[in-house]
């Protein structure tokens, strides 16, 4: 891999954002004319799960503590991941099939710096960012996913 400009590194390293929200979630962009490579995860609700269908509606809860939990994660995530920029946002609240509920945007001069830092970010906020899930199925069922 060439060497980049100097200049690159003044756009790398940085956290955009990494919140929770209740709000539908609207994101920035990431990239600037210094980036060649922008990954984006959205984690849209699915009318199925677990090989049962008919999920209606997904209401997601989050302990006190997600907010500052996701803010962790990104950083050592960027500072994992160097040459990349990041941001990442999870709804909580009611959520139906088709709505966002999570998101991840890495940009970065190259795509292996973006695609690793968009993995690793939207791994390690499922495996550790402390949010929970009702799903409601047509039929009246209803679950929860992470308190199992």
């Amino acid at each position: 891999m060439s060497t980049d400009p100097s200049y690159v590194s003044a756009d790398t390293g940085k956290i955009l954002g990494a919140f929770m929200t209740a709000e539908p979630i609207e994101y920035p962009e990431v990239a600037t004319a210094a980036m060649g490579a922008v990954v984006t995860f959205e984690g849209i609700v699915r009318n199925h799960d677990g090989g049962r269908g008919g999920v209606e509606l997904l209401t997601y809860t989050a302990h006190p503590s997600a907010d500052a939990e996701i803010a962790r994660v990104a950083d050592e995530v960027i500072a994992a991941h160097p040459k990349a920029r990041l941001w990442c946002a999870h709804r909580t609240g009611d959520l139906h099939v088709g709505d966002a509920a999570f998101v991840v945007i890495a940009a970065a001069a190259h795509r292996h710096d973006a695609f690793a830092a968009a993995s690793e970010c939207a791994d390690r906020v499922k495996a550790e960012v402390p949010i929970w899930k009702e799903q409601r199925h047509a039929d009246g069922f209803s679950n929860w996913v992470g308190l199992e």
